[in-house]
Parts: structure tokens; C-alpha cells; sequence
């Protein structure tokens, strides 16, 4: 299977999962291919791609986007470190979500740990990587990042 094939199976199994998971209304607009070095804002979760394709999944919300996932999932405000742990696990839950899909594509990847991000941020170090913005109702964006290492 191609690479091509690959990224585009991984990109629309990353948009179900994100409607499986975030029990917020938002619309996922067009992805984009962007260069090194990526700037984040301020807070993200990277997840490491192993398996079919080597990647990194990189979720970037906002404090505030993180503070209404919360709110929805728990009728809690999310804040401080709080915020920081909670990133991660959203992270950790897109990722699975993500693989259980392509598990049913018989597409198997695995992931590691999360690692949480905070502060501005430059992500260098890949070949590709794919922007996939999504916007919520109050016009707030959480950027997911996929970027492709290599396929196996």
C-alpha cells in the first residue's frame, strides 16, 4: 500500500476519532501540508506513530479549548496543571481512538507515552507533516499535526 494511501487512511481515522471523543460541536476544516519548524502556542500533547507508518500525532488546543472539553466531558472548568495532565490524556484517547479505527482498516499502529508540551514551542525534525485545523463554535481552533517519518 502507498504511503499516499497510508497518510489519507490515518488523516480520516484522526477525524472520526476526534468526533468520537470530543463531545463538542466543531467543524474540521481542510488540512494543509506545512514545513519545519512548526510553531505551537501553547500547550500540546505529541504521541509517537509506530507500526504500518512511523509518525508523531501532535494535538494543539488552547487553554480555553481545553477548559470546554472539560467542561462538556466533566461540568468542570480544566486549569492550571490540571489542564496540562488533561491535554495529555485527550491525547491519549484521540491516538487510541485512532487506532482501534485503523485496526478495523487492518492498518495496525501503535503508540507511545504522551508527552505534554507547554509555552511557545518549534517542532523541528520531519519530513512531512499534515494541518489539520478544527474549528469550534466560538471560532477557537485546536490544530492536530500528523507528521510522517516513514512507512515500514
Amino acid at each position: 500500500m502507498s504511503t499516499a494511501t497510508n497518510v489519507q487512511k490515518v488523516l480520516n481515522a484522526t477525524i472520526s476519532s476526534l468526533t468520537t471523543v470530543i463531545p463538542v460541536k466543531f467543524q474540521v476544516l481542510s488540512p494543509s501540508l506545512i514545513k519545519q519548524p512548526y510553531e505551537q502556542r501553547e500547550i500540546s500533547v505529541l504521541i509517537g506513530l509506530i507500526g504500518k507508518m512511523k509518525g508523531r500525532l501532535i494535538v494543539e488546543p488552547t487553554h480555553d479549548i481545553i477548559g470546554k472539553i472539560g467542561m462538556a466531558m466533566f461540568g468542570m472548568n480544566i486549569e492550571g496543571e490540571m489542564a496540562e495532565s488533561f491535554t495529555g490524556e485527550l491525547g491519549n484517547m484521540i491516538a487510541g481512538n485512532l487506532c482501534t479505527i485503523l485496526e478495523k482498516d487492518e492498518m495496525t499502529l501503535d503508540i507511545s507515552p504522551p508527552t505534554v508540551l507547554t509555552g511557545h514551542t518549534k517542532f523541528y525534525g520531519f519530513k512531512q507533516a499534515f494541518k489539520i485545523p478544527v474549528q469550534f463554535e466560538d471560532g477557537e481552533i485546536l490544530n492536530i499535526l500528523l507528521t510522517i517519518d516513514e512507512e515500514n
